[in-house]
């Protein structure tokens, strides 16, 4: 193993993430052809194939995937290892801004609380991201990063951890019919008027927030458009719609008693991550990405 580059090895975990050449050179900011060349170097390096390609797919070998599982948190425990060094280098000061929709749920209050007691001279604020502009305040660099509902397609953000898988909760009116379910499937959507989110969320991410058809393609009638969790609360409250929410944002709200908040059955479960800009995150939104992962760890 004499001369193994980390480069080939990062190649190799981006290359199992994301099962394209293309896509993980993008990543990578290199060429598909230089993806293909850090990978023959490892897998000439131990001796074996650790991808199948086809010119349709790419997957991992048996011994790919043995070695992913073994490579994984070894990698990832040796870059954390030289995240701290680099803070303790460079000293975490100043202020760290979050953002946050929805709720701060236990997960990010744990990581707070433990970049705080790491790095006690820098300073934190929370902000909330509207809900309509899930992305915008950290392209135009109002926080450092924050923590948004999935998905995160956009090319110029690092998304990292995802955390707090959990099914998705329906906010009706306690005057609905559904208010009185212990849960409802994904098909009695087409039962209900929708709450959408507005722009300038991209298409894909309000399409996923409030989506247009049911798994088995039944029309999903469209209620209000909102920009705010509160104006949908609000809406949803009055019974002028229904709308989905994360469970932990479900679990927040719970108190109020013009809402019941309905489990809703079949529907991909929800996930927030973090996001930072990949060309400008701070060492602040690094070292906090740090603790958020152990946090959820």
């Amino acid at each position: 193993m004499s001369g193994l580059e980390m480069r080939e090895l990062e190649a190799f975990l981006v290359l199992a993430e994301e099962l394209h050449f293309g896509r993980a050179g993008k990543r990578l900011y290199v060429s598909q052809s230089r993806v293909s060349q850090l990978l023959r170097a490892l897998e000439g390096r131990i001796g074996a194939p650790l991808f199948e390609r086809t010119s349709r797919r790419v997957r991992l070998t048996p011994l790919g995937e043995s070695l992913l599982a073994d490579l994984r948190p070894a990698y990832e425990a040796l870059r954390a290892t030289v995240d701290d060094a680099r803070a303790a280098a460079r000293g975490i000061g100043g202020v760290l801004r979050i953002g946050f929709q929805g709720a701060v749920d236990d997960h990010l209050g744990q990581a707070i609380a433990l970049f705080g007691s790491r790095y006690p001279e820098c300073a934190w604020e929370l902000v909330e991201v509207p809900l309509s502009d899930p992305f915008g305040p950290v392209h135009r660099q109002e926080v450092d990063c924050a923590v948004v509902l999935l998905p995160v397609e956009e090319d110029d953000l690092v998304l990292g951890p995802v955390f707090s898988q959990q099914p998705q909760t329906l906010a009706v009116s306690v005057r609905h019919p559904f208010a009185a379910r212990e849960s409802v499937s994904a098909e009695d959507l087409a039962e209900c008027d929708l709450i959408g989110v507005g722009a300038p969320a991209p298409a894909y991410w309000q399409l996923a927030q409030a989506p247009s058809r049911t798994p088995g393609g039944r029309k999903v009638p469209a209620g209000p458009v909102v920009n705010t969790l509160q104006e949908g609360l609000s809406f949803a409250a009055a019974n002028r719609g229904a709308m989905l929410l994360c469970r932990s944002t479900a679990d927040y709200h719970s108190r109020r008693g013009s809402l019941a908040f309905i489990p809703v059955e079949g529907l991909p479960d929800s996930l927030l991550g973090l996001i930072r800009l990949r060309a400008h995150a701070s060492a602040q939104a690094q070292a906090f990405a740090q603790a958020l992962s152990e946090a959820v760890g």
